[in-house]
């Protein structure tokens, strides 16, 4: 195999998941480049996977077939003559643009009508029984060629590395706040699912407040998307401590997030993807979950720490708490945490 093209999920947490199955791919065929079709706001983290050749950017948007430009992005890729793709999304749409570009070994799972568009499908495990996401994706890599079949049942940690254009970005803009590297606490607040995955504002605003009150010079950042900004400035009011917290979310670009993480003294964060960015780079972590499964995507890191009160009503999976009281989450208490950020290092 000279030429493989991985079609990438769409969210974060699912493209972190990703590359032990980049890495076993380079494993069994060395000499390949490997290149990834992905969203923009996935695009970041297959920069930060060393076994990446290219990243292809690519403007499509979930629920929308885009039929043109789907042909389009196909035209370009056969030109690249690749000869396996493996399709991550279990969509019909993402198999489309490997079938249009001819690509002989289309791989994945049996997902929504794509009977022929992938053309070596595995069957997806139960619901009940399901292996962590990393895992679920490495198993892919043993479609193409049995006699080189490798074990995928062990735990399948990913690494990521920060890209030194990121690295220099961030390193300029701690220097103009006076953030120390040394010092430095990333908490973040935000969880695209909803409530249910978010652990208090007035919470987080208490453990930034201890971490600042407990050492000299410490500096909290908090990092996130735009759509988090409210949750930062809410943070940064509650502790009424603005000059030592600052609120980042919606001022960096993924590719700096991953930067700043890979820097930070600890993460603190919900079950989100940049938990899984912090456990790729093993930076010290705690990671707090309320209403899912710590067994099915926890963070995959010997530095991670996992909080769960693990409560008869959770794993719920709902995005509003069904009781109505969020004991998930309101009931791990900042104090825990930092006990728990103290004993990691």
């Amino acid at each position: 195999m000279n030429r493989i093209l991985i079609i990438a999920p769409n969210w974060i947490g699912d493209a972190v998941m990703s590359q032990p199955l980049l890495a076993n791919i380079k494993t069994l065929y060395p000499q390949s480049q490997i290149d990834v079709l992905a969203s923009p706001w996935v695009a970041p983290i297959y920069r930060a996977c060393t076994e990446v050749g290219q990243v292809i950017e690519a403007g499509l948007v979930h629920k929308k077939l885009q039929w043109g430009l789907r042909k389009q992005l196909a035209r370009q890729l056969e030109a690249n003559q690749y000869e396996a793709c493996f399709v991550l999304p279990n969509s019909f749409k993402s198999a489309l643009i490997p079938w249009l570009a001819n690509i002989p070994f289309r791989i994945g799972y049996r997902g929504e009508m794509r009977f022929g568009l992938i053309n070596i499908a595995l069957d997806n495990p139960s619901k009940v029984n399901r292996p962590p996401m990393a895992n679920h994706y490495l198993a892919l890599s043993n479609a193409l060629d049995h006699s080189h079949e490798m074990d995928t049942s062990h735990r399948a940690d990913p690494k990521l590395n920060v890209s030194p254009i990121a690295k220099q970005s961030v390193s300029i803009k701690l220097q103009a706040d006076s953030i120390n590297e040394k010092s430095l606490y990333v908490l973040c607040p935000g969880a695209e699912y909803g409530t249910t995955k978010r652990w208090p504002t007035e919470h987080f605003a208490d453990l930034a407040k201890k971490l600042i009150g407990n050492e000299a010079d410490v500096r909290v950042i908090l990092l996130g998307s735009k759509g988090d900004h409210a949750l930062g400035e809410e943070i940064t009011s509650l502790a009424a401590n603005t000059s030592q917290i600052h609120n980042w979310c919606g001022d960096t670009s993924l590719d700096e997030a991953i930067a700043l993480i890979g820097v930070s003294k600890a993460l603190v964060s919900n079950d989100s993807g940049l938990m899984h960015i912090g456990a790729a780079l093993k930076v010290p972590q705690v990671a707090i979950f309320g209403s899912s499964d710590p067994h099915h995507t926890p963070p995959l890191s010997d530095k991670a720490k996992v909080i769960w009160l693990n409560l008869p009503c959770s794993p719920c999976h709902k995005r509003e708490c069904p009781l109505g009281h969020l004991k998930c989450l309101n009931d791990i208490l900042p104090e825990t945490v930092l006990n728990t950020i103290q004993a990691l290092h």
